[in-house]
């Protein structure tokens, strides 16, 4: 989870930073309008606790005894 955390977060930060180049394509919408990004943040998160979480219960079901023996 800590690598979509971060990767959110520099997203976020490059995305701030580039709102002046992409204000001429937006139509009806803010450059920096918080329901977006706020938006885009909750779905990248939900995506990445999605991705962190399936594995990891997967991973907890397994006796480590038969995982170590079949390696």
């Amino acid at each position: 989870m800590l690598p979509g955390l971060l990767g959110i977060g520099v997203g976020v930060a490059v995305s701030l930073g580039l709102t002046r180049f992409l204000a001429a394509y937006l139509f009806e919408i803010e450059p920096t309008d918080p329901v977006t990004f706020l938006g885009a943040v909750g779905a990248l998160t939900f995506a990445a606790l999605l991705a962190s979480f399936i594995p990891a219960r997967k991973a907890c079901r397994i006796d480590p005894m038969s995982a170590l023996r079949h390696e």
